[in-house]
């Protein structure tokens, strides 16, 4: 079977389904790209004119919708009319964690996937290809396929016209959020798992356009589905393995950043992700390890899921040790004290809260009776205050009205706080005047880097106290 791909769906407008299909409509100008969603208000952001307000801040997607909406790039709420114009249809569905259930805490669910590949068995026509773009488990294309086949038997039996027929393809994302552009149009490697040549040679087409031939790797589906799991449990695990090192090194007076370096420059390990911090956040990562962990122990591996799980295990003590910190330096309590927060974004350059240290340390500290000033120059007040309020509320923290109040600005945070942390990498942070930050703090006055990019030694020289994670 042949397949000419003229129209493209891609069900799901958020941090995957965005950026990846504004990428192919600018790199594939003559096909059409169609991203719907069910969220009214978030495909109403993606129309905006005002490029400052689309729902997903990456830098260079702005640039990228100005070029090719409405053009070839259309975004929209009629989900049955995309798939029904669609020859290829990109499942880019949220997948998290069960919270109830069997595997609830572990396993993902799975519901919008299930819901999504319903909606394509009864509204697609002729041969389409339907391509696994969110996080799932391993063999999960055969849930798809048997969605996707059933309504094709039904119809059979009651000798209904009947012309549609599926290929299920695996196209799993290896996108940082931050960088994901760039990624998506440099990316280290492709990878498409299925057992249809043609409809893999029909997305392996798409790529073609401005990824090179030996960047694309084809394998059958579950190894490109357990692939993407495994890529992110893996940098995870370095993430915290550095952090581990970040406190031995605070404990002997070694620096990690000198040990990181050091490490980092043998090539069997390479120097990416070995920068010590506040643990690792985001979608996809604990969502990712929590998954293996329940697929391990599901087949019985119990010491394969025991490891993976110590990886998470080490993620928040690492936390919950900043807060602690924080805590001791500052005479041990925080009673009436102002704490400014830099940053609430899990890392630099995205407006992603998921699974954000900061929500974690913010919460320790309210509950040791801080009143917070956070300012973060992409993350938007109501997404602070949710977040905070969804955090104290699941671990049973009394907050009030003036827990924590959501400035604008860097100064505005700093005026009369008794401390600073530092828990986004955002470039304003490190470069800040520590002369005129120190005139409006508090004293005695306390910095805690825990990104490890201010200047320590013009804040010292400037009579602020400073704690950095590693040193």
């Amino acid at each position: 079977m042949n397949y000419k791909i003229k129209n493209i769906c891609c069900i799901g407008a958020g941090f995957v389904g965005g950026p990846s299909m504004a990428v192919i409509a600018s790199k594939c100008p003559n096909i059409n790209v169609t991203v719907v969603d069910i969220n009214e208000k978030r495909i109403e952001a993606w129309n905006d004119k005002n490029l400052s307000n689309l729902p997903i801040y990456e830098p260079g997607l702005d640039v990228l919708i100005k070029k090719c909406r409405d053009k070839n790039l259309f975004f929209k709420t009629n989900i049955e009319q995309a798939i029904f114009e669609a020859d290829m249809i990109f499942l880019s569905v949220n997948t998290p964690t069960k919270q109830t259930g069997v595997g609830a805490g572990q396993a993902l669910d799975l519901r919008w996937v299930e819901a999504s590949a319903r909606q394509i068995s009864k509204f697609s026509t002729g041969n389409t290809i339907v391509v696994e773009k969110s996080t799932l488990p391993v063999r999960t294309a055969e849930t798809v396929k048997s969605i996707l086949i059933s309504n094709k038997d039904s119809l059979d039996k009651k000798n209904m016209p009947n012309s549609k027929s599926f290929s299920v393809l695996s196209n799993p994302e290896f996108l940082a959020e931050g960088t994901s552009i760039n990624d998506l149009e440099n990316p280290d490697r492709v990878l498409i798992g299925g057992d249809d040549l043609k409809a893999i040679e029909a997305l392996e087409n798409i790529y073609l356009n401005w990824v090179e031939p030996q960047k694309i790797l084809k394998t059958n589906l579950w190894s490109s589905e357990l692939s993407k799991l495994t890529a992110n449990a893996f940098l995870a695990q370095r993430i915290s393995s550095i952090n581990s090192i970040s406190a031995i090194c605070e404990s002997t007076g070694a620096d990690i950043s000198d040990v990181a370096e050091a490490v980092g420059m043998d090539n069997r390990i390479g120097s990416n992700f070995l920068k010590a911090g506040p643990g690792f956040g985001g979608s996809c990562f604990k969502k990712d390890i929590l998954n293996l962990v329940y697929l391990s122990n599901y087949y019985g591996l119990e010491e394969v899921a025991s490891y993976w799980e110590k990886i998470l295990d080490i993620n928040n003590w690492q936390q919950k040790r900043i807060s602690e910190i924080i805590v001791h330096k500052l005479f041990g309590t925080l009673s009436n004290k102002c704490i400014g927060i830099l940053g609430f974004a899990f890392k630099a350059n995205t407006n992603d809260t998921r699974e954000s240290p900061a929500i974690n340390i913010c919460r320790d500290l309210i509950e040791e009776g801080a009143k917070l000033k956070i300012y973060d120059p992409k993350v938007n007040n109501l997404q602070i205050d949710m977040d905070l309020k969804n955090a104290c509320i699941s671990s049973n923290v009394e907050y009030s009205s003036d827990s924590w109040l959501v400035e604008d600005n860097l100064y505005k945070t700093a005026n009369n706080s008794d401390a600073l942390v530092v828990l986004t990498e955002w470039e304003e942070f490190a470069n800040i005047n520590w002369h005129e930050i120190s005139c409006i703090m508090r004293s005695p006055s306390w910095l805690f880097d825990t990104r490890g990019i201010t200047n320590k030694y013009i804040a010292k020289k400037n009579n602020i106290n400073i704690w950095q994670v590693g040193v």
